[in-house]
């Protein structure tokens, strides 16, 4: 039986919505996890990222065991503490960033050895020390598997190893997290874009067993297309009673994709990095608010949100702002988007649960137009 229930109010189609039950609180699915990614969703407090709308944050193993070090979190409380946040936590396992930040990785079959990006230090990182310093240290609620990435496009020969290595760790992560009461594992599904292996990366998973599992390997240079195609077979080979997480993923109209697809979770840095580069999510796509067409425009972002960012300040104050380089661009710009995206998620669940999910993506995608110039869409 897994730690946290999955309860599923409703299906259209393939796409559900739900709630996974923790011992700090529900979440409600599709769900969109906030990175935090240093024990702090950028420029933004928690109590704003709850008031947005968010039941549950995503912290990051890596950066976390670098600086302040997950010992030092430890000291002081645990993450939930420590950044003031008493909702869920998923942490990741940190081997995406030890891939794509580290000056050097080098991969074996006990671990991966790598020197941080910010001193130099050199560190090692295995499937047990992962799960010590998410599980123990820092406090997760829901905890990942340490996995091997795979930039793509990548050779069958390499997705395969990877894919396998990632299955092997998988159960030597299950063994060293044991049986927790309130903390749930996740496995990683990786396979590249090649079907059979995804195949076997779920069925390895399924023998070993986790509460929950995750899509890995996608957002990673595949491009869209090539993404959707992959979710059309994914999320289906992976247990229909448990929640179903695409890592990285994403942008609005990717999300949408994926929740028709069967998928349940998602992270993105998107929403705040995009806020502090100028740039606004909306229904209607991207806006760039460096855009001199915003100079005179006494129109709010959204005059129906909930939120002060979005209803509060028109796009001529937010243009001022970001041309001024003035901090609070950036935090009204974040708050507005991780905002926009809870709304999203909200929007989702309710055309799931009213049946119409599929004439909800069809008028999403329709008017989701292309970026303007210098936004970074």
């Amino acid at each position: 039986m897994a730690s946290f229930p999955f309860r599923i109010d409703a299906t259209d189609g393939k796409a559900r919505t739900g709630v996974i039950e923790t011992s700090r609180g529900a979440i409600r699915t599709p769900a969109f996890m906030p990175v935090g990614t240093a024990a702090t969703v950028k420029a933004l407090t928690v109590d704003q990222v709850a008031e947005a709308g968010a039941d549950i944050l995503l912290g990051n193993t890596y950066h976390l065991m670098l600086r302040p070090t997950a010992e030092r979190v430890k000291r002081l409380g645990g993450l939930h503490q420590f950044m003031h946040w008493p909702r869920p936590i998923l942490t990741d396992s940190g081997g995406f960033q030890v891939m794509s930040l580290s000056k050097i990785a080098k991969v074996t079959e006990e671990a991966v050895t790598f020197q941080s990006h910010i001193d130099g230090s050199r560190h090692v990182l295995s499937p047990e020390r992962s799960m010590e310093i998410q599980a123990d240290l820092l406090g997760s609620d829901i905890v990942m598997q340490l996995d091997e990435l795979v930039a793509l496009p990548a050779s069958p020969e390499r997705a395969a190893d990877a894919m396998r290595r990632s299955a092997r760790w998988g159960a030597r992560c299950r063994a060293a997290f044991g049986d927790r009461e309130n903390q749930a594992l996740f496995g990683i599904q990786q396979g590249g874009l090649d079907e059979a292996l995804r195949r076997e990366s779920a069925d390895r998973l399924m023998e070993i067993g986790f509460d929950g599992y995750a899509i890995g390997g996608l957002a990673v240079g595949e491009g869209h297309q090539a993404m959707v195609e992959v979710l059309d077979f994914a999320p289906a080979m992976l247990p229909a009673g448990r929640p179903r997480y695409l890592m990285g993923v994403g942008k609005p109209i990717d999300i949408v994709e994926a929740v028709l697809r069967g998928v349940d979770m998602f992270d993105c840095v998107l929403p705040t990095r995009s806020g502090r580069h100028g740039q606004a999510w909306t229904w209607d796509g991207p806006i760039n608010l460096k855009n001199a067409r915003f100079a005179e425009d006494d129109s709010p972002l959204d005059p129906q949100s909930i939120i002060p960012a979005s209803r509060d300040y028109s796009k001529a104050y937010l243009h001022h702002l970001v041309k001024s380089e003035e901090i609070l661009g950036q935090v009204l710009l974040s708050w507005h988007n991780v905002a926009f995206f809870e709304t999203l998620m909200a929007a989702l669940r309710t055309a799931i649960a009213e049946g119409r999910s599929e004439a909800f993506r069809r008028s999403f995608a329709a008017r989701q137009v292309r970026p303007e110039p210098g936004t970074s869409a």
